[in-house]
């Protein structure tokens, strides 16, 4: 490998991946010095109520959020990036079921750097893995559920129980009028599990119930330089958000913005939550 990165300099150019720092204005940075600065892992001085709940999609320039059912097609290097270091910042990652399965999710954190890195930050080795499930549709083969080194919460309404998996798993039971209470849930992932920051990662149904319920408080969004098309008539393209309007509409503030080539890179603070 380290040969064929010396014959191909999009290869070489990874390992010293900047990205411009338009707003606020500053020096190139690379995807770690990004998410250091954040500073996502430092502890607030009081424990709240529940966590920070910060979302990170990625979207095409006409909105979709998915080529072919799924998103790995719309990123790149850059986007891969910052995706494993935001990961590598929080207490865990929450993602609907239907994203587990289509995804094929795996263990949060692969790289052994990583994880000393979360280790010299006083945070366990790798973030709790969050899945929003309403039935316990999980197949015990997704690569997450296989991983004996992987801590599962799955947030449920139902009283139902997966068969048994090699990941340890833990269920948070919230229900109210017979669906998930997703402010009760979250509630018992900071309580339970001393969860502060929890990174979303979809999919866009469970991304807009956390909006619709006033449960999220940044947002990270990647635009790629694509235009995908696709909508049809009574079957429209998947966004990064799906489910009923919102009234009314979220509104957000600008809080950062980066480029790398043709990719922005872009930090929102949700309003009011």
């Amino acid at each position: 490998m380290d040969a064929e990165r010396r014959r191909n300099p999009v290869l070489a150019a990874d390992d010293e991946l900047r990205f411009e720092r338009l707003l606020p204005a500053g020096e190139p940075a690379d995807a770690a010095q990004i998410v250091e600065a954040f500073g996502l892992w430092e502890r607030p001085a009081r424990a709240p109520a529940r966590p920070r709940v910060m979302l990170n999609m990625v979207a095409t320039a006409d909105g979709r959020s998915t080529l072919g059912g799924r998103s790995g097609a719309l990123g790149g290097a850059a986007d891969r990036a910052l995706f494993h270091s935001l990961r590598s910042a929080v207490d865990a990652v929450l993602v609907g079921a239907g994203t587990v399965r289509t995804e094929r999710y795996g263990r949060i954190i692969a790289d052994g750097a990583q994880r000393e890195l979360r280790r010299r930050r006083a945070l366990s080795e790798e973030p709790l893995a969050c899945i929003v499930s309403k039935r316990l549709a999980l197949d015990a083969d997704i690569p997450l559920l296989a991983e004996p080194a992987a801590r599962v919460a799955i947030l449920t309404a139902s009283t139902a129980s997966l068969p048994a998996t090699r990941a340890q798993v833990d269920y948070v039971r919230a229900e109210r009028d017979g669906v998930l209470d997703l402010r009760a849930g979250l509630a018992t992932l900071a309580q339970r599990f001393s969860v502060r920051t929890l990174l979303c990662e979809g999919g866009p149904h469970l991304a807009c119930q956390l909006l619709a319920d006033g449960l999220m408080d940044e947002l990270f969004l990647t635009l790629s330089p694509k235009l995908a098309g696709g909508e049809r008539e009574g079957e429209p393209a998947l966004r990064i958000l799906a489910g009923d309007e919102l009234r009314p509409p979220a509104q957000l503030e600008l809080l950062a913005v980066l480029r790398s080539g043709s990719q922005l890179f872009l930090r929102y603070r949700v309003l009011g939550a």
